[in-house]
């Protein structure tokens, strides 16, 4: 077991819970919302809560000061772009990611296996994950984009990959992983996991799980170890990653499985079809421990928000807010808009009227359509403010209308207005 006097420095506790079903719960019964409070070395997360994503310790265009000021409550870096630049061992040397990055409150580092796969799998830059095929259908499993190398290869060891930098071989291993995290220091690191995709059969599916629960059983171990040979580091939440696509056995086993392991808490993630979101999200929850936080991983569409939240996520995240936001786009509370559009040239109104984000206090469209146009980079800071102050908001909404008790009013007008 871990040492308590650190331990202890990490806390989860629920506050309210969604009342039981209503119309529109992901999976037609009971509703596993809840509200809470996530206790780290470097202060509270009040759950739910949206985690933006600072890839390679750095929110892209905006500065740490104006992601606290927008409300931010925690962050979310990427261990497999630290690991290759500018080296876990420079963050440790910096006191940590929280410290290198000038950024006071709690940090999440991810295990480094969706980039290890997607980056090194040789669908194009990203998996795929929409385009199921045949489970019995030859290749399926190891098939790769046309004109593109397979760079990364699995055994039950770990993985060997190419660096997307300079194409140096590496290998992640799940106690490679844990030394990596260790070093990066965050309050919340995830397990190492064989990230699967909707193109793999059911039997490689399998496989796969049963290789990322032997791959869960290693990191405890190493984390155990690290956390008692570096003491004097704040304590590191680890986090088991439940995989298992869109199969309710594979889920409801991955969840059970992981959810008597000695973790802090559990980050879903994998292959799903969006329409089976809360279905599928409402099947992890049936089977892990009530009193430990649930993160989704990568999502931050409205729609997938409140399913999100109603079928028991504590906190999420996403790059999306900012990537967007680089192609000009902004969300709106009746959709999101590009500012590119000619019609924006002389529109001197805030991106949306009443947001008290600081780009809409201070900045017309009209102006930051200039900037895009112009090929400014403050183009990209100021939408992304407004982008990820969005969310956030959101997200915050969606929590306190939990605590009063009119979360399906708030879902139904918030929904009703960004997808008329």
């Amino acid at each position: 077991m871990h040492p308590q006097s650190q331990q202890s420095s990490f806390a989860f506790s629920v506050r309210h819970r969604l009342e039981d079903t209503t119309p529109g719960a992901g999976s037609g019964g009971p509703r596993h919302g809840r509200t809470g409070t996530i206790t780290t070395p470097h202060g509270e997360i009040r759950t739910p809560a949206f985690i933006p994503v600072g890839t390679k310790a750095t929110v892209k265009a905006v500065l740490p000061a104006a992601m606290a000021e927008l409300g931010a409550q925690a962050l979310l870096a990427n261990a497999y772009h630290l690991y290759l630049q500018p080296g876990a061992d420079i963050l440790d040397e910096a006191g940590g990611l929280g410290a290198f990055m000038n950024w006071p409150g709690p940090t999440f580092t991810d295990s480094g296996g969706f980039q290890v796969m997607s980056l090194g799998s040789g669908f194009k830059k990203v998996i795929t994950m929409d385009v199921p095929v045949d489970s019995d259908k030859a290749g399926a499993d190891d098939r790769v984009a046309v004109g593109k190398e397979r760079l990364a290869h699995i055994d039950d060891d770990g993985v060997w990959f190419k660096s997307h930098l300079n194409g140096d071989r590496h290998r992640f291993t799940p106690e490679i992983s844990m030394q990596v995290q260790h070093q990066l220091g965050a309050d919340i690191m995830f397990a190492f996991d064989e990230l699967t995709t909707l193109m793999n059969s059911r039997g490689y599916q399998e496989e796969s799980l049963e290789r990322t629960r032997l791959w869960a059983q290693r990191c405890i171990v190493e984390h155990q170890r690290l956390t008692e040979e570096r003491s004097h580091r704040p304590y590191q939440a680890l986090f088991g990653v439940i995989q298992g696509a869109q199969y309710e056995d594979l889920r409801r086993k991955a969840s059970a499985d992981l959810g008597a392991m000695d973790f802090d808490g559990f980050g879903i993630g994998g292959a799903l079809e969006k329409e089976n979101l809360g279905t599928i999200l409402g099947w992890c929850s049936d089977e892990l421990p009530e009193d430990k936080p649930r993160h989704l991983l990568g999502i931050s569409e409205p729609d997938d928000l409140f399913t999100a939240i109603e079928n028991g996520a504590d906190t999420f995240d996403c790059v999306s807010p900012t990537r967007v936001a680089r192609n000009s786009a902004f969300y709106t509370p009746h959709g999101r808009w590009n500012l590119s559009n000619a019609r924006f040239k002389r529109d001197f109104t805030p991106l949306v009227d009443g947001c008290d984000c600081y780009t809409c206090g201070n900045y017309s469209r009209a102006y930051i359509h200039h900037l895009f146009k112009a090929k400014e980079m403050v183009s990209a800071t100021l939408i992304s403010i407004h982008n990820e102050r969005f969310v956030v908001r959101m997200v915050d909404d969606a929590r306190e209308a939990i605590d009063n008790g009119t979360f399906n009013e708030l879902k139904a007008e918030v929904l009703g207005s960004y997808y008329r």
